[in-house]
This record gives C-alpha cells, sequence and structure tokens, in this order.
C-alpha cells in the first residue's frame, strides 16, 4: 500500500524505533497476555528507556520534546500489536504526563515527571466512575479542604493502570467545581481493585479505585483546574490519540489478511486471486488511507493549536468505526482461521470494541457532530 503519510525525517525515524521494539517485545508477547489478562509492567518500562513515556513533555522536566504527531505515531506503531498494552500508554502519557505539563505547576512537574518520563513510575487518570462517564458533570467524587489537606471520598471505575500507577491524577467536585489532584498509590483511604474476566483489552490492567478519607497535601492540587473544560481538555488529547492508535490496529489487520491472501490456496490458487478478495483488501487500504490523512492533518492543526475539539470528535467516531470494520472484513478472509488465536484479527476486533466505548461512544460523537452542524443540542 502506498504511504500517503509522507512523514518528515524525525518522524519517520520514530516510526522506525517504535516499529523495531514493537516487532521484538511488544508482538511475541501479546497473544499471550491478552490470554492471561496479564499487564506487562516489565516491557511497559522499557518504553520509558526508548525515551517514549514523555514524548511530548519539555526537555527540562525529561521529556523528548517533540511535537503532537510524534507521540501518536509510537500509539499507533504499539497498537499494531497490542492495543491492551497501547492503552496503558495512552493513559501514562497523554492522560497524565501531558496533563500534568499542562495543568501542573512547576514544583509539581519537577516532582512527577522525569519519573513517569522514564516509566520509573507508571502513571494513570482517574475520571469515569460507575455512574458517570461522558457525563462530567455527574461525577459524584468529592474533594473538601481540611486546613492544609483535602479530603477525597467516592469511586472510580474503568480505570486504566489503576492498580498498577503509582501516582495519578484523580478529577473530583471541590465546591462544585471539577478539579484535579495528584494522588499516590500508597495513601491511607486509596483502595485499588483490578478488574478481571474482561473480553476485551484484556492485557489492561483495568481497575476500581476507592477513595474513603483519602487526605493529600493541598500541594498536590492540579493550580490551574477548576471547571469541567480541564477535564474535557483530557479526553480531547486521548480522542486525538485514539483516532490514531486504531489505525495500528487496522493495518495489522489489513497487513495479516494481505499475506495470507498470497498463501491461502483454494480452487488451486491463492485466494487473492479472487476478485472479491482483492476488493476487500482495496476498500481497507483507502479506508486507513483517508484516516490516516484526517489524523495526520489534525495533528498539524494541534501544533498550530487550532484544533477544534469536534474535528477530534470526527476523527475518532470515524477511525474507530472503520478500524473496527476493517478488522472484521479481515476475518472474513482468513475464514475460519480467522478466530484462532494464532492469528490477530479477531484480538483486535475484541480490543477494539472497547475503544469504540471509551472516552466517549460513537453515538456521543454523532451528537457533537450534530450539534455543530444545526446548532442545535441533541443531547437528552
Amino acid at each position: 500500500m502506498t504511504d500517503l503519510f509522507n512523514p518528515t525525517p524525525e518522524h519517520r525515524a520514530l516510526r522506525e524505533l517504535v516499529r523495531s521494539f514493537t516487532e521484538r517485545e511488544v508482538d511475541p508477547q501479546a497473544e499471550a497476555s491478552d490470554r492471561e489478562e496479564r499487564f506487562n509492567a516489565e516491557l511497559f518500562a522499557k518504553l520509558g528507556e526508548l525515551g517514549l513515556l514523555g514524548i511530548t513533555v519539555e526537555e527540562r522536566f525529561g521529556g523528548a520534546g517533540l511535537d503532537p504527531v510524534a507521540a501518536v505515531i509510537a500509539h499507533e506503531e504499539l497498537s499494531s500489536a497490542d492495543p491492551g498494552f497501547t492503552l496503558a500508554y495512552l493513559a501514562h502519557s497523554m492522560l497524565f504526563a501531558n496533563n500534568l505539563q499542562i495543568n501542573g505547576s512547576d514544583e509539581q512537574r519537577s516532582k512527577y515527571l522525569p519519573d513517569a518520563c522514564t516509566g520509573r513510575k507508571v502513571c494513570g487518570m482517574c475520571m469515569t466512575e460507575p455512574g458517570a462517564g461522558t457525563d462530567v458533570l455527574g461525577m459524584q467524587t468529592t474533594a473538601v479542604r481540611k486546613g492544609d489537606v483535602y479530603v477525597l471520598n467516592g469511586a472510580k471505575m474503568w480505570i486504566t493502570n489503576g492498580s498498577s500507577a503509582e501516582i495519578s491524577v484523580v478529577w473530583a467536585k471541590l465546591e462544585g467545581e471539577v478539579h484535579g489532584f495528584l494522588v499516590e498509590r500508597d495513601r491511607e483511604g486509596f483502595e485499588a481493585r483490578l478488574m478481571k474476566h474482561k473480553l476485551s483489552m484484556r492485557a489492561s490492567d483495568t481497575s476500581e479505585l476507592i477513595l474513603s478519607d483519602c487526605r493529600i497535601p493541598k500541594a498536590n492540587r492540579l493550580p490551574t483546574t477548576g471547571g469541567i473544560r480541564y477535564p474535557l481538555s483530557c479526553l480531547k488529547q486521548a480522542r486525538y490519540g485514539i483516532a490514531w492508535g486504531v489505525l495500528g490496529a487496522a493495518m495489522a489487520c489489513f497487513h495479516e489478511a494481505v499475506e495470507y491472501s498470497k498463501d491461502r490456496i483454494q480452487f488451486g490458487k491463492p485466494i487473492g486471486a479472487f476478485q472479491l478478495t482483492q476488493k476487500k483488501l482495496a476498500d481497507m487500504a483507502t479506508e486507513i488511507s483517508l484516516a490516516q490523512l484526517l489524523c495526520l492533518q489534525l495533528g498539524r492543526l494541534k501544533d498550530d493549536g487550532i484544533a477544534d475539539f469536534v474535528q477530534v470528535s470526527l476523527a475518532k467516531r470515524n477511525n474507530v468505526r472503520k478500524a473496527m470494520e476493517i478488522a472484521l472484513e479481515a476475518r472474513t478472509i482468513l475464514g475460519a482461521n480467522g478466530i484462532s488465536g494464532e492469528y490477530q484479527c479477531m484480538r483486535h476486533a475484541a480490543n477494539l470494541e472497547s475503544v469504540d466505548t471509551y472516552e466517549g461512544t460513537y453515538e456521543i460523537h454523532t451528537l457533537i457532530l450534530g450539534n455543530r452542524l444545526t446548532g442545535i443540542e441533541a443531547y437528552e
């Protein structure tokens, strides 16, 4: 397939670095981690050694200081092997490190970002609750100021890196406004419960978090947060990363289908010689190229500081659904072998089901676009 991306030399070098690491380290263990429901913390630490966990963080805080496109190139390549493992990268580097760089104080950045960028500590972000996902205003977790500390109470659900993270940004309501708080895992009153028996994103650490009179120093409140736009800005960043990341899974399924179609012999010739198979492959290649160009332009707009959250919703909505369709179409080319763990497409299809839900469902992004197109809100 012709690569319409045309990356810069720096982006090309980064892609080659991450692709080599993914093929050497991530891909060989992906099926086993998925089957065993195991987050590979040792492998995650190697991302820090490569400088991948703080790509957009300023160099003075231990990061690489690269642009938004660089961050999602890594996300895309890692997702080609294991979206569950890559979800840890998203939560750590985009939802924690990038968030802290934007909303934290210099003291907080200096204290937490070096360990985050090197992978010495796994980090995360806690927003979703048992009764509130996209509905951030429905958040029930509270923070109350008592002298020199804040006391947090509430529960968080479906939290990536929840049990592994040594430090997380926890969103809670303080006097009716949503604020971000840095909460260490060893704080009294903080409990993480690993969620098992998932049928999707099985290689990801997904946890329920309980905060019961969890006391944190006042210095741990993010100073620039206070209002719904701050957690929503985190969602915007995550959705941007997701729009890129799913393309890695889609391309893995596409390439697997191409190779299989050339090797599988039926009726005396490779199934890739049949017109219907070639149409499926051509359609997949076209959708991947269009989605990649959409993301590339969005990354350039972000780099210029003019990307709009509706544009991000458009990319997340389109690319996730296209990736889901490609994974399932690839399975049809593999036939019965497509359901075997020896191949990737069914595992990617299962993982993409989760991606379609988190960071805003397909339906929510539909309504965001509809609101922009008509000027009429239809959320209720």
